[in-house]
């Protein structure tokens, strides 16, 4: 089954905003995993009226943040498969995730985590944002866009 999802790079001015994930949603509830810095990235709600209002509501719940600026949407897909033991907690083998270009109108200080998947946000700079970033499919994704970011 193909989990369908949003996500979001993030940027205000040269720096690119990443968060920490410690916890998934599993059909059990919350689980601590080996956290990673990624994207606010997240699955599409049946009660999502569409793409972008899915976007925002991530956006909220993992920044706790409302004050951005989608500026558009990338045709390609990011899409990866989930380790067999992430399959067997969500009950998705792969993801498929539109993602956004936003700017972040605000300031840092405000970013705060609503739900409990985040542990940490950062701004890092462009030119590091691929080497930060821990999982391979996202920082392939990130390099092929670059000249777009």
């Amino acid at each position: 089954m193909i989990r369908k999802a949003v996500g979001a790079i993030i940027y205000q001015q040269d720096n690119y905003l990443l968060v920490y994930k410690s916890n998934i949603n599993t059909t059990l509830g919350k689980q601590t995993i080996s956290s990673v810095w990624d994207f606010v990235k997240g699955g599409v709600e049946t009660r999502d009226v569409d793409l972008e209002s899915a976007l925002l509501r991530e956006l909220k719940e993992e920044t706790g943040c409302e004050n951005y600026r989608v500026h558009k949407q990338f045709e390609r897909l990011l899409s990866f498969e989930f380790s067999k033991s992430i399959q067997e907690k969500i009950g998705y083998e792969k993801q498929e995730t539109t993602m956004f270009l936003v700017e972040f109108l605000g300031e840092i200080s405000h970013l705060q985590p609503v739900d409990q998947e985040i542990t940490r946000v950062r701004f890092v700079k462009k030119h590091t944002l691929v080497g930060t970033l821990s999982h391979d499919e996202t920082k392939s994704y990130v390099s092929d866009l670059w000249s777009e970011l």
